[in-house]
């Protein structure tokens, strides 16, 4: 049988393109309305609200579970996710399932999460028994306070009553965007109690592009004979041997305790260019009291240090207890993926 043609995207006009334009205009026009209603609500009565689950959960002995069902579902997917990943331990539990042998997931020590922007859903029916025979602190996040969920959560966060971008106003589209944005204000919220660092936020991220940009100096940085060292006393024509050999275009230059004691770079030589220079002393060449870096820094801020260096520098000594320890080039930053 012949191979069936592909179908091919129809192309479109000026005028279908300004249709699908003005679409997504009313689209997020109409789920920012959404998120603006949030803000007005939290100045108001959903403030307080906000403000006891947030010490209710941090209070807590054991992880917050966060449970939905449909797009409800999917969102509480993603705020389980966040909130586990910002310091909160937190999973995902879904509410059809929970009565299916999941309810042993949840412990006496945690904290419910459920979201439902109606609050009628007979699916979750097993789960508020459960939490309410077992006095498990379950948070509503709904539309509705008066439906069943609200009426059995111990605090509910009532979201105001937004049109959804459906031109129907049937599918959930500013509803999902509003859970969303709550549980990501709730998770930062916490995140600023609990006092969590970037330090920490490294710990749970060591993949991809956050795990790059969260890399550590000493993850990156050249050590041992790599390093371009020469002691004080030592000839230019040495110190420059060394600078060429080892690449970095500077040689750091040590006492006799094996402390820093300053730095030669190209801009030096320039600086002290001469005919005697290659049988001058490094004393009388180098800059003293380099800067340097720890290896404890993160990637990110040791290119922050190179970007706000005046005059410009490309490679920075890394010292403990004034002991070069490593060196770091711009490159050996954008190799590892952090720019």
């Amino acid at each position: 049988m012949p191979n069936p043609k592909p179908l091919m995207p129809t192309s479109s006009g000026p005028d279908q393109a300004n249709s699908a334009v003005q679409s997504a205009l009313r689209t997020l026009d109409a789920e920012g309305s959404g998120i603006s209603a949030i803000v007005a609500a939290l100045e108001g009565s959903l403030g307080s609200a906000f403000a006891a689950v947030v010490d209710l959960i941090l209070v807590a002995k054991g992880r917050v579970i966060v449970t939905g069902l449909g797009k409800s579902g999917h969102v509480a997917r993603k705020i389980a996710a966040t909130l586990a990943s910002t310091g909160t331990p937190a999973f995902f539990v879904h509410a059809a399932e929970a009565g299916h042998g999941d309810l042993g997931m949840i412990t006496t020590d945690d904290v419910i999460i459920a979201l439902s922007w109606s609050g009628e859903q007979p699916e979750m029916k097993n789960l508020v028994n459960y939490s309410s025979r077992f006095a498990i602190p379950m948070i509503a996040v709904t539309s509705n306070a008066g439906s069943s969920l609200g009426a059995a959560a111990r605090i509910v966060l009532e979201l105001p009553r937004a049109r959804e971008a459906c031109p129907h106003n049937l599918a959930p589209t500013t509803s999902s965007l509003m859970q969303a944005a709550i549980g990501d204000a709730l998770a930062i919220a916490l995140l600023e109690g609990r006092g969590f660092t970037a330090l920490e936020f490294a710990n749970f991220h060591p993949g991809g592009k956050l795990g790059a940009m969260l890399k550590f100096v000493r993850d990156i940085m050249h050590t041992g004979d790599a390093i371009p060292v020469k002691p004080l006393g030592a000839r230019m024509s040495d110190a420059l041997v060394e600078m060429s050999s080892k690449g970095f275009g500077c040689v750091c230059i040590v006492d006799t305790g094996g402390e820093i004691a300053g730095i030669i770079t190209d801009g030096d030589l320039r600086r002290h260019m001469r005919p005697d220079l290659m049988t001058a002393l490094v004393d009388e060449v180098m800059t003293r009291n380099p800067r340097t870096i720890p290896p404890s820094m993160l990637a990110t801020e040791m290119l922050d240090t190179l970007n706000s260096s005046k005059p410009a520098v490309t490679v920075l000594i890394v010292a403990e207890a004034k002991k070069p320890v490593g060196i770091v080039h711009v490159h050996d930053v954008l190799r590892a993926g952090v720019a």
